[in-house]
């Protein structure tokens, strides 16, 4: 048995020739010490993939199936680092002592039960190299003296001037949002010899990891589920079987990154065409004739969509701002639509009232005296009114003044025919444009009252 195995080979490459009672007698005659090294012993238990890749790359994509193995991967780069050790292949140092890692999830609840206390979390895979943990600072102390805090990519403010070596990003494609939160990360990262960011995703759908995944510097890596090995077979064919053939199959399973979501009313590419750069200060009131804010106010504390759009002479449609608000009262997001409002001249607010009936309307009114109101009910549904609008859209009609990811997200998660497969549970935002769009561009204008002599 030894003398058909090389000299240096692995545990794992020594494991994998063994009949599971041999591999039953090696392991019970393993030291504390030993057992512990295989433990540790990540190089022998990795599979494709999940390790650094070679060359001077600047971010680190790994993007995979579910069960593949990302957060695994997340955690042991990040271990690497916290000892001191910057290429998985050559284990050459690359870093400052003491570093400062950013740990980036969805929300810091995720951040804190999937990247720190998870099973494959940094409380598992380091648990040799952990000082201190304070969640209530949201800190992570190594004892080589590496420092690793939490955030947010629901509150990018919260990113605008810590600074750090590297970056561990997880379920970038959920973040709320993603693009701010992922320009003030890189913003920050700017210390040490080498600054680095890894971004662990189930691929989903949007222009924020598209852009990241296109930008020089990015290397990427993954697979399908069934990649890991470690992962049971039979939960994998169960899996391939009942999804096959699917979007979700395709998305969770093999790990693809579909560009648009089937069916959807708007695609990547078309909110691409339709773009161009935001107007400068002042100009909105010489090019357009009407200016109107589209508010789809939120259950309870939701999120009050809150979308500025306007009306060129020549009858163009133009979406100029996204000022949509999150856990907010009532007075505060009206006070919000307000200052929206002033900002870029809107006179009327379209508002949904489906939500809170005629208190829309009077906390409108309360915030700004000049801005006229106009209550709207659905009667249908939300991708069926906005599927006209998607239309011109198509027709190169609606022009977008700016970049917003949160609202493009919803767009893109709208399905024809009904039912949404974007963020959140509701596409608030896209439902807040739909309204300002509709006014201007599908209903007509009411004539001004006359009055008739007889």
């Amino acid at each position: 048995m030894a003398g058909a195995i090389r000299p240096d080979a692995s545990f794992r490459e020594l494991a994998e020739t063994l009949s599971p009672r041999e591999l039953e007698l090696l392991v019970g005659s393993l030291t504390e010490d030993e057992a512990q090294a295989v433990d540790l012993d990540w190089p022998s238990w990795g599979h494709e993939g999940q390790f650094e890749p070679d060359g001077g790359w600047s971010t680190w994509v790994v993007m995979g199936g579910r069960g593949f193995g990302k957060t695994r991967a997340g955690a042991e780069w990040v271990s690497r680092l916290a000892r001191g050790v910057g290429d998985s292949h050559s284990g050459q140092s690359l870093v400052t002592v003491p570093i400062r890692i950013a740990l980036v999830g969805a929300t810091l609840d995720e951040a804190r039960r999937v990247m720190v206390e998870g099973p494959s979390g940094l409380l598992e895979v380091a648990h040799d190299q952990i000082a201190d943990w304070s969640p209530s600072l949201r800190r992570l102390r190594f004892t080589g003296g590496a420092e690793a805090t939490l955030f947010s990519g629901a509150s990018p403010e919260a990113l605008r001037g810590p600074e750090h070596d590297f970056a561990w990003c997880d379920e970038l494609a959920k973040w709320r949002h993603g693009q701010a939160s992922w320009d003030m990360l890189q913003l920050g990262l700017r210390r040490g010899k080498r600054p680095r960011a890894l971004v662990t995703t189930t691929p989903r759908p949007g222009p924020v990891l598209k852009g990241i995944m296109e930008a020089p510097g990015c290397a990427i890596t993954g697979g399908p589920s069934w990649a890991n090995p470690h992962v049971p077979s039979e939960r994998i064919a169960e899996m391939r079987t009942r999804y096959a053939g699917t979007r979700l199959a395709r998305q969770e399973l093999e790990g693809e990154l579909l560009a648009d979501v089937a069916g959807a009313l708007w695609t990547v590419d078309l909110l691409e065409r339709c773009r161009i750069g935001p107007p400068q200060a002042g100009e909105t009131g010489r090019f357009l004739s009407r200016v109107f804010i589209g508010v789809d106010p939120p259950i309870a504390d939701g999120t009050c969509g809150i979308v500025v759009c306007g009306l060129d002479s020549a009858g163009r449609g133009h979406v100029l701002g996204d000022h949509s608000v999150t856990d907010r009262s009532p007075e505060q997001w009206a006070q919000v639509v307000a200052a929206a409002a002033e900002a870029h001249g809107a006179t009327l607010a379209v508002a949904e009232a489906n939500q809170g009936g005629r208190m829309v309307e009077s906390v409108l009114r309360a915030a700004s005296k000049s801005l006229r109101v106009k209550l709207v009910f659905a009667g249908e549904g939300k991708s069926t009114r906005a599927d006209p609008v998607a239309t011109l859209f198509e027709a190169g009609r609606v022009t977008l003044h700016g970049r917003w990811d949160a609202l493009e997200a919803q767009l893109c998660g709208m399905i024809a025919g009904g039912g949404y497969e974007g963020p959140g549970t509701s596409p608030d935002r896209a439902d807040a444009m739909v309204w300002a769009l509709r006014e201007l561009m599908l209903e007509k204008p009411r004539a001004e009252p006359r009055i008739s002599r007889l």
